[in-house]
């Protein structure tokens, strides 16, 4: 894909077993409540209609967009291309994003909104990739732990190429 090179990492039944029980896990919690969920654009989107569809309810999703990469590394800067619409002051909220890597983003999503006023601020990841994280930032739902490769497929992109693959694929390094 383009000027790299990737390999199968992650096949697709393992990426559907993680959702699983994150469905499950975030069903316990929330069983009674009536949260906001709000799927973080591009790359999250195949992990937001998977997880959405195993919740089956009627929750309330919205969608925001922020960026910060461009081609494999983060610019070091936040760009709020699409807000939440829905107003936040007094509700419960979970976040569900593609990965969480420096955590940069989301770090910065999740004070955004507590400022805003949401009551409660929770963060579903299908990706984690706790030895990149450089931000106090613990995700509540982790679907799967990885080390610090770069990845595409599954929503995840290289330059806008590769997020409609159904495995996860890593760079090789030569």
């Amino acid at each position: 894909m383009k000027d790299k090179e990737f390999e199968l990492f992650i096949p697709e039944k393992d990426i559907q077993a993680a959702i699983d029980r994150v469905a499950e896990e975030i069903k316990h919690d929330i069983e009674g409540t009536n949260p906001l969920f709000v799927g973080i654009l591009n790359g999250a989107f195949m992990f937001i209609a998977d997880l959405m569809h195993r919740l089956n309810g009627p929750y309330e999703l919205t969608f925001a967009r922020y960026s910060s990469y461009q081609d494999t590394r983060s610019t070091g800067a936040i760009n709020e291309i699409m807000a939440i619409r829905p107003p936040v002051a007094g509700r419960s909220l979970i976040l569900l994003e593609d990965i969480i890597d420096t955590g940069f983003t989301m770090h910065y999503v999740m004070n955004k909104l507590k400022k805003e006023g949401a009551i409660d601020v929770k963060l579903a990841t299908m990706l984690f990739k706790p030895d990149a994280l450089q931000f106090d930032l613990k995700p509540d739902y982790v679907g799967l732990a990885i080390p610090n490769e770069f990845i595409v497929g599954y929503g995840l992109d290289y330059n806008e190429q590769g997020r409609a693959y159904r495995d996860i694929y890593k760079v090789v390094e030569k």
